[in-house]
């Protein structure tokens, strides 16, 4: 696909509320309407723009009548520049975790049919107006709600379910496997405090020795202050990403386009975009692998005419960390079951061939759902032209991948990114 990003931008990622514990009244610290506006406006003039040269707009937002009870956001993204962006079209998507990976897919296909010539995506989630009970009833939603979500099925108990057919099919004991999900915590969780936009960024550690190895979170008691405790087995408190609040956006052009008139380009090389069944008990069976995935990735792959050893970084989808091992094994990066030991032997860290997740990933910089696939997909672009926000990957990285996932496994977007200038 001949269509680059040639402008990006992350909001600070947080929970922008402030709760009165006896009376439980919020006050708001940052709206859903100005995050939408600031990574939108920030895209832009990250590209050298004006608003008056946008196009076109679509906005990702997963759940924002239950979050902020406002649907139709699609034309608030008018009021990042009333006057420039007045009359512009705009469109809303939305699929679960992999929301804004489909507003920039959505967006590129428009520029690719040479529709339109600039078009910005953004991405947007303010989940913090909710407790956690909230929290987990909207996200529930996005399951499938007769057999999970309306029989209390939640999202961890439903990636729970992934981890305990994977540690089956692979004969991992519970200890076994608590280990190498620590070492994954772990390791967002360095490259996170190092991230001065991440939910759980600098600052967040007081204590340098706390929570940035696999032996001190596995030290940490099952209740009581600094627990750790089981969330729904095997995934424990600190194998769960964060409930967040944040936005962000890129803007995108033809590659021709981008080649004559932008400082920076980055291309969207390869896309692979797959759905599965969307219940566990339909997917009976190969819950131990992320099948839909691995497709995904292959169609990226090939799209781009590269492949997994030409990866130079990955964020990919943590919303729980038993996750990260299947996205691992889905790129091909690790071998089927071999993914766990991989991390345990520091094969991703910051300073092997192909580091995961240097933002923090979902775990440490947060996940506002509906901005994640944006998230990603700006701090690669980051990355890739020499300007990383955090964790910088070693050398001159030319090509990235992204792993993007709504849902239980059901909604997957990979992108394969490349630098062209």
């Amino acid at each position: 696909m001949k269509v680059s990003i040639v402008g990006a931008y992350n909001t600070q990622f947080g929970a922008f509320v402030k709760r009165d514990r006896e009376t439980g009244v919020i006050e708001d610290l940052k709206s859903f309407y100005e995050l939408l506006e600031e990574a939108g406006a920030g895209a832009i003039a990250d590209a050298g723009l004006e608003a008056k040269d946008i196009d076109a707009i679509w906005v990702g937002s997963c759940s924002p009548s239950m979050f902020v009870n406002q649907e139709h956001v699609g034309p608030l993204a008018l009021e990042i520049d009333p006057v420039g962006l007045l009359l512009k079209p705009t469109t809303r998507t939305e699929g679960a975790c992999a929301t804004s990976s489909l507003a920039i897919y959505n967006a590129a296909y428009a520029v690719a049919a040479g529709r339109f010539k600039n078009v910005l995506a953004i991405g947007v989630e303010k989940m913090n107006t909710l407790d956690t009970a909230g929290v987990t009833h909207a996200l529930a939603c996005c399951s499938y709600w007769p057999d999970e979500g309306a029989l209390g099925m939640t999202f961890p108990g439903l990636f729970a379910e992934l981890g305990k057919s994977y540690q089956a099919k692979h004969g991992l004991t519970d200890e076994q496997l608590r280990i190498m999900l620590a070492h994954i915590s772990a390791l967002n969780y360095r490259n996170g405090i190092q991230n001065p936009l991440a939910h759980f960024g600098p600052g967040s550690i007081p204590d340098k020795n706390q929570l940035i190895t696999a032996e001190a979170i596995l030290n940490l008691p099952e209740s009581g202050k600094g627990s750790n405790p089981i969330i729904a087995a095997p995934l424990r408190l600190h194998d769960c990403s964060l409930i967040t609040d944040g936005a962000a956006a890129v803007v995108l052009t033809s590659t021709d386009n981008a080649r004559a008139n932008f400082k920076h380009a980055v291309e969207l090389s390869g896309i692979g975009h797959v759905t599965d069944r969307m219940t566990l008990r339909a997917r009976e069976g190969r819950l131990d692998d992320l099948l839909a995935t691995r497709h995904a990735v292959k169609l990226a792959l090939d799209e781009a005419g590269a492949t997994v050893a030409d990866l130079d970084l990955a964020e990919v989808h943590d919303c729980f960390t038993v996750n990260q091992i299947l996205c691992t094994e889905a790129i091909g990066l690790s071998d089927t079951g071999r993914a766990g030991y991989d991390f345990m032997a520091g094969k991703y860290d910051v300073d092997g061939d192909c580091p995961i997740n240097l933002s923090g990933g979902l775990k440490s910089k947060g996940h506002p759902v509906g901005a994640t696939g944006a998230s990603m997909h700006a701090l690669a672009y980051k990355q890739l032209i020499g300007q990383p926000i955090g964790v910088a990957a070693k050398g001159n990285p030319e090509v990235a991948m992204t792993v993007n996932i709504g849902g239980s496994g059901v909604t997957n977007c990979v992108t394969v990114m490349r630098r062209i200038q």
